[in-house]
C-alpha cells in the first residue's frame, strides 16, 4: 500500500463530521432519581452470566459493537423479526446463530421493569452489560453516560454496508470505521476484543485450503497454528448424526482465552492472527506500529480500550422524544 493511499485513509478520519456521536445529550448518573438500582441490576446480571460462562463476555461486547455500527445504539440487534416483514438484523447470518447473551439483557431488563418501568431503554442496558463485560473478563473500567432510547426499525439488509467484514484488509477496515467517525488507532485499540470469544471455522477456514490460486494455505500463518487449526476445523466441514453441516469454534486467542488483555497483539506479530481481518493489522503499513505499541504496553492498551468503547457507544445515539422505551427487549411496544 503505497503512501498516498494511508494518507488519504487519516484524512478521511480527521475530516469525518462529529454528528455520529451525541456525548452532550446523554449523562453519567442519569437514572440517578428515576432508576437508581439499574446500573446494579445490570452489573449483577452480567457478572452471573460471564462467572457460568465467561464466553458471554465475548458475546456481550460484540453484541454492542453490533448494535452500535447498525442505525446507532438504538437495541435495534436485539428486535426479533416480525412475521410476514423483512428479517430483522438478529436473524442476519453475521448474527444469528453466532451473537450470544441475549438472555442475559432479557434478565436484566425484566429486573428493571419490575422496579422502574417504562424507565429504562434496552440501548442503555446493553451499553452497561458490554462495559460490565469488559469490567468483568478484563478490569478495564469506564463510565458510561446514559439517556440513549430504543428504535423502531430492524433491518438484515443494512448488515453488510455497515459491519466490518472478517475478510477485509486494514484499509478497508479503516475506511469503514472511519464512516462511523473512529480513527485508525480506536480501529486497532478494539479489534483487541478479540483476545477473548470464539470464532467459528467458517470465518477462516479459506486461510487454511483455499486461500488463492498459488497457495492453498495463507502464507501470513504460523504453519504451526495452522497444522492445529486444521485438526479443529478439518475439510470438508463436519456433519452432525442427521447429516446436516456443523460449523465448529475455536478461541479467537489461544494464550488467555477468557481474559481480555493485550496478549492479543503478541499473537499477531507471531503470526497466529485467526481472521484475516486481524492478521492484516500487522502486516499492513497502516496499522503495524499500532499494533507493536499495543503489545508493548497493556496498561496504555487498556486505557485507550476504555475510551475507544465510550466512543462506541455514542455512536448515533437517540435521546430525548426519539425513538421509545422498550417494555420488552425483543420487540417494539
Amino acid at each position: 500500500m503505497d503512501s498516498c493511499m494511508i494518507m488519504c485513509i487519516l484524512m478521511l478520519v480527521s475530516t469525518m463530521p462529529l454528528g455520529t456521536s451525541a456525548n452532550a445529550k446523554l449523562k453519567v448518573g442519569f437514572y440517578k432519581s428515576t432508576c437508581p438500582s439499574a446500573e446494579s441490576i445490570v452489573r449483577k446480571a452480567v457478572n452471573k452470566a460471564v462467572s457460568c460462562n465467561p464466553g458471554i463476555a465475548a458475546g456481550l461486547i460484540r453484541m454492542h459493537f453490533h448494535d452500535c455500527f447498525v442505525r446507532g445504539c438504538d437495541a435495534s440487534v436485539l428486535l426479533e423479526t416480525i412475521p410476514g416483514n423483512p428479517p430483522s438484523e438478529r436473524d442476519d447470518p453475521v448474527n444469528n446463530p453466532s451473537l450470544r447473551g441475549f438472555e442475559v439483557i432479557d434478565e436484566a431488563k425484566a429486573q428493571i421493569e419490575a422496579v422502574c418501568p417504562n424507565t429504562v431503554s434496552c440501548a442503555d442496558i446493553l451499553t452497561f452489560a458490554a462495559r460490565d463485560s469488559t469490567s468483568k473478563a478484563g478490569g478495564i473500567n469506564y463510565a458510561v453516560p446514559a439517556g440513549r432510547r430504543d428504535g423502531r426499525v430492524s433491518l438484515s439488509d443494512e448488515i453488510a454496508e455497515n459491519l466490518p467484514s472478517p475478510t477485509f484488509n486494514a484499509e478497508q477496515l479503516a475506511a469503514r470505521f472511519a464512516r462511523k467517525g473512529i480513527s485508525v488507532d480506536e480501529m486497532v485499540t478494539l479489534v483487541g476484543a478479540h483476545s477473548i470469544g470464539v470464532s467459528h471455522c467458517s470465518s477462516f477456514s479459506k486461510r487454511l485450503y483455499a486461500f488463492n490460486a498459488t497457495h492453498p494455505q495463507d502464507p501470513s500463518m504460523d504453519r504451526r497454528f495452522a497444522n492445529f487449526l486444521k485438526n479443529k476445523c478439518p475439510p470438508p466441514p463436519p456433519t452432525d448424526g442427521l447429516g446436516c453441516t456443523r460449523d465448529p469454534t475455536v478461541a479467537q486467542e489461544f494464550v488467555t482465552p477468557n481474559r481480555l488483555d493485550n496478549k492479543y497483539y503478541r499473537e499477531l506479530r507471531n503470526r497466529r492472527g485467526l481472521l484475516t481481518s486481524d492478521q492484516t493489522l500487522m502486516d499492513s503499513r497502516l496499522t503495524s506500529k499500532m499494533v507493536l505499541d499495543n503489545e508493548r504496553n497493556g496498561a496504555m492498551w487498556g486505557t485507550k480500550f476504555a475510551k475507544a468503547m465510550g466512543h462506541v457507544g455514542s455512536l448515533d445515539v437517540l435521546t430525548g422524544s426519539q425513538g421509545e422505551i422498550r417494555k420488552h427487549c425483543s420487540f417494539v411496544n
